[in-house]
């Protein structure tokens, strides 16, 4: 493994920002994001808390060109248009905003929030994300979701015809669902789909109620083998209607990437706000991983103490910057290119690779490495992980 890296000027490139909104109507049972339920917010606080935050973050990264915002959560539909609005104009008085600034905000289906989708759009967003989960009641329900199918189409019609850009989520591999059953989802799907589309198989994460329950038998998920072939016929039916994957679970027409993702995944510069909000910032040609205090009620009481919520920020060495990059890397269907590589790293390829450890995965052709980078092949997307695991550990 290396032991420098050599950063080529980061600090004057391109730069993301992601806005972390806590807030839910209540929690999905798979769920294990940095999301909480309250019965009351004081929206004042938090908009004056979030620019606060940015203010501080923006004499962090001076002369930085914003290419792009993202509004996550929790539910960030939730939040006061009026905010979403503030935090938008005050991004664009600390930063030069790209002429083509993609700003999405995450949004459910629910008709509380559809009905801010007018609102949000006049506050300058102009490409929304849904999680609309399934396409079936009964699927919905064993997902926790507060929608029902008809909420959902009728968030996604409103949706397109609001915004220049939308897409949405749906959760596979569910238990009891067949190749068949998905197939026609999926179709269904696509025939409302715009640009993009993310689609997830569901995994069971510690400490949600879907962990608990599984242990207790209560659902069984597809066997592994089963879900390799779900994940197959998403592939094929996202290809034949022109949305191949561009990453493990995103989908997009050529050239509708979602920008703000393709950072995380390139190895770009993204600020990270909002309790619990990760970052990444070169400052002096040092790369920092940024962390922010979780909890909502002491992120927004810090904030209003110090100006900032930073839990921690911390220098990444170079061995554990190039890992990082072949991790998010190589979830790209394209793969890691070797002028991105070289761009973060200052290294070649080959030079950043243990020979014993790659050859046996270029034999079994779970890898491909020539002249324009390295990427996994069909058989590999499906062994990610453990491909990581034999190259990196």
């Amino acid at each position: 493994m290396p032991t420098d890296i050599q950063n080529n000027g980061a600090e004057d490139e391109a730069l993301a920002l992601y806005v972390h909104w806590p807030f839910c109507l209540s929690r999905c049972p798979y769920c294990d994001f940095n999301a909480h339920v309250r019965d009351t917010i004081d929206q004042t606080r938090w908009h004056d808390a979030l620019l606060t935050e940015l203010s501080y973050w923006a004499k962090q990264t001076p002369g930085r060109t914003l290419t792009s915002i993202f509004f996550g959560g929790g539910t960030p539909s939730l939040m006061d248009p009026a905010t979403t609005g503030a935090v938008i104009n005050s991004a664009a008085n600390h930063w030069e905003f790209a002429d083509d600034i993609e700003i999405t905000l995450e949004a459910n289906p629910t008709s509380i929030e559809a009905a801010k989708f007018a609102d949000l759009r006049a506050a300058g967003v102009n490409r929304v994300s849904i999680g609309v989960q399934a396409l079936d009641d009964e699927a919905l329900k064993f997902l926790g979701r507060g929608h029902d199918r008809d909420q959902a189409l009728t968030a996604l019609n409103l949706a397109e015809k609001i915004f220049p850009r939308f897409s949405f989520d749906l959760i596979y591999a569910r238990p009891q669902q067949t190749a068949d059953s998905w197939a026609s989802e999926l179709r269904e799907a696509l025939s409302f789909a715009g640009d993009h589309l993310s689609l997830y198989q569901l995994t069971i994460e510690k400490g949600t109620p879907f962990f608990t329950e599984e242990r207790a038998g209560a659902f069984t998920l597809p066997e592994e083998d089963n879900a390799a072939a779900l994940f197959d016929i998403t592939q094929e039916i996202c290809d034949q209607h022109g949305l191949p994957a561009y990453e493990i679970s995103n989908h997009a027409q050529p050239g509708s990437e979602c920008r703000h993702n393709l950072t995380y995944w390139e190895g770009g510069d993204y600020i990270g706000t909002g309790p619990g909000g990760h970052g990444r910032l070169t400052i002096d040609n040092t790369v920092y991983a940024t962390e922010q205090i979780p909890g909502p009620e002491n992120w927004l009481e810090e904030v209003e103490t110090s100006g900032h919520a930073t839990r921690q920020r911390t220098a990444i060495d170079a061995e554990g910057r190039v890992e990082e990059i072949f991790m998010m890397g190589l979830r790209l269907s394209n793969g890691l290119s070797r002028e991105i590589f070289w761009a973060q790293t200052g290294m070649e390829l080959e030079d950043a690779l243990e020979p014993r450890r790659l050859r046996p995965l270029l034999t079994e052709n779970y890898l491909v490495l020539d002249s324009k980078g390295i990427r996994t092949t069909a058989e590999g997307r499906l062994r990610l992980n453990a491909i990581l695991a034999a190259l990196l550990t």
